[in-house]
């Protein structure tokens, strides 16, 4: 048996092997994108040197999982608990920079303004939550996963089985989205369908955690890290140097955001902006009217696209004219049904677009409403304002509790790493998290600058070739037909503004292949993370531990790799229906991990007095308030369960915040119910003492 003193020499060995390790793997990333550069001013096709940088990195990744693969149990499911405090930092920030973080934020950002400065508040201080309050301990548990430690804590299978079904509910939700993101950016990187690059990314997940578990997962989310954070910089940086000649856009910033505050009081008085709301406002309305009586509505829209179509044939119109009425008959819905979904959709958007700026708040303003204004200003000023809190509170609470985010602390060597690893995670990730406020506002200034305003036959190549992938993230309607851009005639979805930036910024191809293949990169590793997560719940904790504990290490990760091959396909498949946006399934996990996970951790660790029925209560009664809300008042959710009643907001907190009704629910049915049932076991309050108490005892 080794001792501390060889254990530690050679963990530095290892870190040192590493450390070459990555730095060779770094220059050579460096030097092949060059190489790439080099073929584009050759005149290689764009198409080709996106195909090379997805293949490529998916094929990188790849080897790593072919090294990596094991069918220890030690290794599969935690690295063999040896993975150092900066890699497994880095690692984690991989892990955490999904598809929303890298896509998402930004666009966010440039869509929400200040109130999108939550998402940054919120997930940076989940892991100082995280520091202080778990990772250290549970990994002195010492268990693989969630529901192991619940299991071993609280006794009994309802802890452990609650855990399982927590863990994957929250995790299959966010492993849509990151699906969603890698259908995304595959399909704007290769120019495949929607559906298909969501299947071709599959390949790059599976590979990774299929063969080598955790193990794998880690040394290539480290390779993806480095990946994903250069690709982030470089387009801002060069776009802060375009504006203002200054490479640090995270320091300069604030001067761009007074050019787009003034630029902001112009347009929301401009008379041509005025004029385009003003249409907008009256599609509105008549919307409003068909949707009063859709049935009766869409039988005279039929007739009147029928009759029109006729005349034109009669008058032997050009071929074109007729297209365009053929086009717009076929584009009628089907029934009443249908046409009340169509209709109310296109109302929403378009009372959207008949407010100022786009419907998008001041970039700088704080909340919506005004505290001295009338009483409606005053209602928006606190609504927004407690919205902004609970959402704060949610994104804590939910980062401290998701499930494939504490993984990543078991696979340390020490307890006194993992509280070091919480600490370069943050380091790891506060380099993006910076740095994404500038990113949407100099996108910001640059729309409001040189987009809007501008003839439609002129506008910048990115605007025509992001209109061509997806009406929803790019989009434009000359309401006013003046053949001039007005700001409230163009749509920008939150999803294209990072993988845009290097067009935007007028950077070669190269570099927007660069930029997507960072946005692949913070996809693939976290469903990667997540899809370990989910099958490690369902072979460790559910087949190993409940129904057959003797089965073998080999018959346990085989059972994982099947069940994560199944989740991915199944997940994979619900993605490409497209179910909701980005953010709003990512922050659905976080409200389920925080309503299911955080009371029943944080008591399991500091109140010995916690019982095992009070903590598997206690995560049905807040999963099931957070459920309950989000299915009664997001508008997804009540369309999927045929929900028609009208909206009831419990103090105007929206759906995307649920968590903050099933925390508070969950620790005061976890606490009432331990008053009132035996304390746990004197073994279990024994692991609890020493845990938080370890000099205190001898073992």
């Amino acid at each position: 048996m080794s001792t501390p003193g060889e254990s530690r020499s050679g963990g530095r060995a290892f870190k040192r092997q590493l450390d070459r390790v990555y730095t060779w793997y770094a220059g050579g990333f460096f030097v092949f994108v060059l190489l790439l550069a080099g073929l584009e001013q050759l005149g290689v096709p764009r198409t080709w040197i996106g195909f090379i940088f997805l293949l490529s990195t998916i094929l990188l990744y790849a080897v790593i999982g072919i090294m990596s693969r094991t069918t220890d149990a030690t290794e599969y499911y935690v690295a063999g608990r040896r993975v150092p405090a900066v890699y497994n930092g880095m690692a984690t920030g991989a892990d955490w920079m999904s598809a929303a973080s890298f896509i998402g934020l930004a666009g966010t950002l440039y869509l929400s303004g200040y109130n999108g400065l939550a998402f940054i508040m919120g997930w940076t201080g989940g892991y100082c939550l995280v520091a202080l309050l778990l990772a250290p301990y549970l990994r002195k548990f010492g268990q693989f996963t969630i529901p192991d430690f619940l299991g071993e804590r609280y006794g009994g299978n309802w802890p452990r089985l609650l855990g399982i079904a927590a863990a994957i509910l929250c995790s299959f939700t966010y492993v849509v989205a990151q699906i969603y993101g890698v259908g995304l950016i595959t399909s704007h990187l290769t120019g495949v369908a929607f559906e298909l690059g969501v299947f071709l990314g599959l390949g790059g997940i599976l590979v990774c955690s299929f063969l080598g578990g955790m193990r794998a997962v880690t040394w290539t989310q480290v390779a993806q890290y480095i990946i994903l954070i250069v690709a982030y910089l470089i387009p801002v940086v060069w776009l802060s140097v375009k504006q203002t000649g200054a490479p640090v856009p995270q320091l300069i910033y604030g001067f761009q955001l007074e050019k787009v505050t003034a630029k902001e009081k112009l347009l929301t008085h401009d008379p041509k902006e005025l004029e385009v709301r003003e249409l907008f406002r009256q599609r509105a309305e008549t919307l409003t009217k068909k949707l009063q009586d859709p049935a009766a509505a869409l039988v005279a829209d039929k007739a009147a696209a029928e009759a029109h179509l006729s005349a034109l044939r009669q008058a032997n119109a050009t071929s074109a004219a007729i297209s365009a009425a053929e086009k717009t008959l076929s584009a009628l819905p089907r029934d009443s049904a249908s046409a009340r979904i169509t209709w109310t959709r296109e109302r929403d958007a378009a009372e959207l677009k008949s407010r100022p700026l786009n419907g998008m708040a001041p970039h700088a303003q704080q909340y919506l409403g005004d505290p001295h204004g009338d009483a409606p200003a005053r209602q928006a000023f606190d609504a927004s304002r407690r919205n902004f809190l609970a959402l704060v509170f949610c994104l804590m609470v939910g980062t401290a509790a998701l499930p494939h985010i504490l993984m990543r602390y078991y696979t340390t060597p020490s307890v006194r790493e993992a509280r070091q690893s919480v600490t370069w995670s943050l380091f790891f990730i506060f380099l993006l998290y910076v740095t994404a406020p500038a990113l949407a506002v100099l996108v910001k200034y640059e729309v409001f600058h040189t987009v809007v305003g501008t003839p439609l036959d002129r506008l910048p190549q990115w605007v025509a070739s992001w209109n061509q992938v997806d009406a929803s993230l790019m989009s434009i309607t000359d309401i006013n037909l003046d053949g001039i851009l007005q700001l409230n005639e163009i749509t920008i979805g939150g999803d294209i503004v990072v993988l845009a930036t290097p067009e935007i910024g007028g950077l070669p191809y190269v570099v927007s292949a660069l930029v997507a293949a960072g946005g692949l990169a913070a996809a693939l590793s976290t469903a990667d993370g997540l899809l370990l997560t989910i099958a490690n719940a369902l072979s460790h904790d559910l087949y190993y531990k409940m129904i057959d504990p003797n089965a073998s290490t080999a018959r346990r990760v085989t059972i994982s790799k099947v069940l994560l091959l199944v989740v991915a396909l199944a997940a994979a498949y619900v993605a490409a229906q497209k179910p909701a946006d980005i953010l709003f399934l990512v922050s659905a996990a976080f409200s389920f991990a925080a309503a299911a996970f955080f009371p029943a951790l944080v008591l399991g660790i500091f109140w010995k007095r916690t019982t095992g029925v009070a903590a598997a209560l206690g995560m049905i009664a807040g999963l099931g308030v957070t459920s309950y809300y989000m299915v009664v008042t997001q508008p997804w959710l009540r369309e999927v369960f045929g929900i028609t009643s009208p909206v009831h907001l419990w103090w105007d907190i929206l759906p995307i915040s649920a968590g903050v009704f099933g925390v508070p629910v969950g620790f005061a049915v976890t606490i009432l119910v331990s008053l009132v049932t035996p304390p746990p076991s004197a073994k279990a309050q024994e692991l609890v003492e020493y845990v938080r108490y370890p000099h205190r005892h001898n073992g």
